[in-house]
């Protein structure tokens, strides 16, 4: 990345605000949730129904933390039974095209770095 400043060299902080966006988006239920809310509403189990193996408990956890960064809205509706729905702020839809263009880096790559690890494993046996 020649020309390119040093990103935790200009920001002064060591990479302590990268690693925290980081940490947050990219844990193992994150994005999943962000993709299965972009552009619709939810409610819990509709978006749990949608992303496999992820426990109430997890989703339940990461859905505050996604609230708690400004990344998802929670609406509670006074209906009987009580009603509540999860989306997106403006703040995670911006947060879509980049995540799409590294998925699509990953499934690009994604062969080259399974041969790399091969490679790797079998001069460490």
């Amino acid at each position: 990345m020649a020309g390119q400043p040093r990103l935790c060299s200009i920001r002064g902080d060591m990479g302590r605000a990268v690693r925290d966006v980081l940490d947050r988006i990219a844990d193992k239920w994150a994005l999943l949730i962000i993709a299965t809310l972009h552009d619709q509403h939810m409610r819990f189990t509709e978006v749990q129904q949608q992303i496999p193996g992820i426990s109430q408990r997890m989703l339940s956890l990461t859905l505050r933390k996604l609230e708690r960064d400004g990344l998802v809205t929670r609406t509670a509706y006074a209906a009987v039974p009580p009603r509540v729905e999860y989306g997106l702020t403006a703040l995670a839809e911006s947060l879509i095209p980049h995540a799409v263009a590294l998925a699509n880096w990953a499934a690009e790559h994604n062969p080259a770095i399974a041969a790399n690890r091969r490679d790797y494993d079998a001069r460490r046996d």
